[in-house]
């Protein structure tokens, strides 16, 4: 019996100096490599709404996206708006706002923690399969076949996945606001006696369509990062499971650093 051994990943350069210089190349061209899909991606787009076929793997997309992933962000996204009113709730009890509740829990979902929790989902529930999937077709020369029968794997298997993470990410972000606000006002009743038209109250009336917006645009954002890299990191896979494993294990790493970085970025630029 022959046994099959996973082909090594070679991470050990020769001095430091190359190691550098490897780890910036390999940036750059991952940099590039996502930069290619997502502009590819994009201009499939049409081919996607149009085809019929295109239209049926949208659908199961969106399915898969949306709906699969709604028990896991409705159990985040409540429990995050319950310890923010619980947190926020405590120290405004000490000066005797408490009427304030609602807005602060509402403000801060829209802006910030809403788009967070709905990024952090996706990254982990749709990223994650979507760079697995990929990764082992890859590995098993599906995607090889696909070029051969003069298949773009990019129109074909990246479009409707980005397509599908674009068009969901801002309603289950603000899915994630809704869910949250009620969260929190179960604990302004329940814990620190608001009035719970009090709190729905000072929640809408406190929020400006500003931050509705900007919290749709981080989503949108995290919606597009999340896409383009999980399928690059699926497209992108060697080294057989070895190297599924590691790029699934990426695409959720570096998806979580992105959603961090730039959801500080768009915050920066629009209540600078």
């Amino acid at each position: 019996m022959t046994v099959v051994r996973e082909p090594m990943w070679d991470d050990a350069p020769a001095g430091k100096l190359q190691g550098v210089v490897r780890h910036f190349v390999s940036f750059l061209a991952s940099l590039g490599w996502a930069a290619r899909i997502l502009v590819g991606s994009v201009a499939a787009f049409p081919s996607v709404v149009l085809r019929r076929n295109g239209r049926a793997d949208l659908v199961k997309q969106l399915y898969i996206t949306g709906i699969r992933t709604l028990p896991v962000v409705t159990v985040v996204s409540l429990f995050t708006g319950m310890i923010l009113a619980l947190q926020v709730g405590l120290e405004l009890r000490r000066f005797n706002q408490e009427i304030y509740l609602g807005a602060a829990v509402m403000i801060s979902l829209i802006r910030e923690m809403g788009p967070f929790s709905c990024g952090m989902c996706l990254a982990a529930c749709v990223g994650s399969a979507i760079a697995a999937e990929l990764g082992t077709m890859k590995v098993n020369d599906e995607i090889a076949a696909l070029e051969i029968m003069s298949i773009s794997p990019i129109r074909f298997l990246a479009a409707p996945r980005i397509l599908a993470l674009v068009l969901m990410a801002p309603l289950l972000g603000f899915f994630c606001c809704v869910i949250g606000t009620m969260g929190g006002g179960i604990i302004g009743v329940t814990q620190l006696g608001v009035d719970f038209r009090q709190y729905m109250s000072s929640a809408i009336g406190m929020a400006d369509t500003k931050d509705l917006f900007v919290g749709l645009l981080k989503a949108l954002v995290f919606g597009v990062l999340i896409g383009t890299v999980s399928v690059s990191e699926g497209l992108g896979t060697s080294l057989g499971a070895t190297g599924v494993g590691r790029s699934t294990q990426r695409s959720v790493i570096v998806s979580f650093l992105l959603i961090l970085m730039l959801g500080y970025m768009i915050t920066r630029v629009c209540y600078q």
